[in-house]
């Protein structure tokens, strides 16, 4: 008879000392670290050899200093989820979890994430890349109604939604001062689904449901109002259309190991995608270990599925 905790005893021991990267500069600093502290104290009670790095300019030697083995990198936004994280650890031969430089670069830039998938017909709501020259009313006359957003910011953070041209100019400032570069998306009337994935698997279809005008950074940690629907009370062939799009867009920019697709679906029932998370969440508002206990997976486990995919 196999002994089925001791196998998972050894593939802990396989995973040798383990680092988890949180914190960082990103304006996702404080997610990062609660991200943080939550998978550092799941992965030292599973029995992990693991400790807690805050990503500063010494990481580098904090890396080496700690004989890290492994990375579990939940350093949301700007240094983590670039491509930059996973430059310097490729140099300094870390394994890590999570995608690899070129997909994480990608997944972060919301323009080219939006390229590519237009190339690849999967279907995205229009846009606009904006500048200080912009036509505002031009924007508003194709969009209608727009959400703005830092092309490479997460969690929400500098969102508005508009739709007048004064506001889109309004909207567009408070944009430019987390990012250079700011984009205006068609704004879908509808309903939010996202979709985890691990492992090359999609996991159970999540549908949310805020009071907020959108699902924006408070709706996502710190209300308590949010419903997240898992699975998704939605026909099976419904279901598994989220999910197959979702793994479609997710390997059409490169991603491995995990991730998170967030889409929306408008009244037609046509489903549109908005993002692809490489480092998502692990909060206890976080929708990645939602979807994965309505798999069957602890968080627990779910860490350990992901450190063992690491690259």
């Amino acid at each position: 008879m196999t002994n089925t905790n001791s196998n998972t005893q050894t593939s802990i021991a396989q995973l040798g000392r383990v680092a988890v990267v949180m914190g960082g500069n990103s304006a996702e600093r404080e997610v990062s670290l609660k991200s943080g502290e939550a998978v550092l104290n799941a992965l030292a009670a599973a029995g992990v050899d693991v400790v807690g790095i805050d990503a500063k300019h010494d990481l580098p030697a904090q890396l080496q200093a700690q004989k890290v083995q492994r990375v579990f990198n939940v350093l949301h936004g700007r240094g983590g989820e670039d491509g930059t994280l996973q430059g310097l650890l490729e140099f300094l031969e870390i394994p890590y979890t999570g995608s690899g430089v070129l997909a994480s670069a990608l997944a972060m830039d919301k323009v080219r994430t939006k390229y590519i998938w237009q190339q690849l017909c999967l279907p995205t709501p229009k846009f606009f890349d904006l500048n200080a020259e912009t036509d505002w009313q031009a924007v508003i006359n194709v969009l209608g109604v727009a959400v703005v957003k830092p092309v490479r910011e997460g969690s929400s953070i500098g969102m508005s939604i508009v739709d007048s041209a004064e506001q889109l100019r309004e909207a567009y400032a408070r944009a430019n001062a987390y990012d250079s570069e700011v984009m205006a998306e068609q704004y879908i009337q509808g309903t939010e689904f996202t979709v985890s994935i691990l492992d090359g698997e999609a996991l159970p279809v999540i549908e949310l449901h805020t009071p907020h005008k959108f699902y924006d950074y408070d709706a996502k940690y710190v209300a308590n109002d949010t419903q997240y629907l898992c699975p998704a009370p939605i026909s099976a062939e419904a279901t598994k259309a989220l999910q197959d799009l979702s793994l479609s867009a997710f390997n059409a920019l490169g991603c491995t190991g995990w991730g998170r697709v967030d889409l929306m679906c408008d009244e037609s029932g046509q489903i549109f995608l908005l993002e692809v998370n490489t480092v998502p969440g692990m909060t206890d508002h976080s929708l990645v270990p939602v979807a994965a206990t309505a798999n069957g997976l602890s968080f627990a486990d779910l860490l350990i599925r992901i450190l063992t995919t690491t690259h």
